[in-house]
């Protein structure tokens, strides 16, 4: 399979502007990322940086970086800029796409994530934690997903649909959708190719244009969600669980 994991990364975050190079526990927070990326074991892993600052201190750090065009619109169109300009040979057939603010990521992660590219059928593996609380299934900022797993723990369920409401409706398990994907190279390029689509826009959600475009995602559990820096209030968070680690 030979995947190729591309951490995008960008300063201009609208909510914590210079995100990647936040201080938790003394290094800016794409080097935990980065690192976590590197003991998967899973493959090759570049950060795809939008700025020179983020590259001068992965390049300190002993990471492999690529600039990209920082006009790119998302984290999708910098993993394929990134694939593109690293490997023009194809070499690589899957492209994961490690968002830059999870530096609590468990690194089997990674390997999971891939579990549901073993189905031929399947163009795009993704990774989904179960939601335990009410205050958690109720938050806009939870990405829900819609799907449904057979007895068989190793088995992948397909995505139906994401959505920021609790999906789906009645009695049963809710799942927290991560945005870590494991992309085959061609569905990465026709998905970059594709127009924003209505679903997408509406919901903001851009998992959404792959399913309008027939694009099967699969689903792999893990137990916890990583958690996410996105706001000050969490990069507080992030830094008192690194502290905690690290005592």
């Amino acid at each position: 399979m030979s995947p190729l994991i591309v951490i995008p990364a960008r300063m201009a975050s609208t909510r914590l502007p210079g995100k990647p190079l936040a201080d938790i526990g003394g290094r800016p927070m794409i080097l935990h990322v980065l690192e976590r990326a590197i003991a998967s074991g899973v493959g090759r892993v570049v950060v795809a940086a939008a700025d020179e600052e983020i590259a001068v201190r992965v390049r300190e750090a002993g990471g492999e970086v690529v600039l990209t065009d920082p006009e790119l619109p998302s984290g999708s169109d910098r993993a394929h800029a990134a694939a593109e300009i690293l490997d023009p040979e194809r070499r690589h057939q899957v492209v994961v796409n490690l968002q830059g603010d999870l530096p609590g990521l468990d690194p089997q992660s990674l390997r999971t994530v891939l579990a549901p590219l073993s189905d031929d059928a399947i163009s795009i593996g993704t990774l989904v934690a179960p939601i335990h609380t009410a205050e958690e299934a109720a938050a806009d900022s939870v990405v829900k997903v819609a799907c449904a797993f057979s007895d068989d723990d190793t088995a992948a369920a397909r995505a139906l649909y994401f959505s920021r409401v609790t999906i789906p409706w009645g009695a049963g398990p809710l799942w927290h959708h991560v945005g870590v994907y494991a992309w085959r190279r061609d569905a990465l390029e026709r998905f970059v190719a594709l127009p924003e689509s209505v679903l997408e826009r509406r919901e903001k959600l851009e998992q959404l244009r792959a399913l309008e475009a027939g694009m099967a995602i699969g689903c792999a559990r893990i137990p916890v969600a990583p958690f996410g820096v996105d706001t000050p209030d969490d990069l507080a968070r992030a830094r008192r669980m690194i502290e905690r680690v690290s005592a």
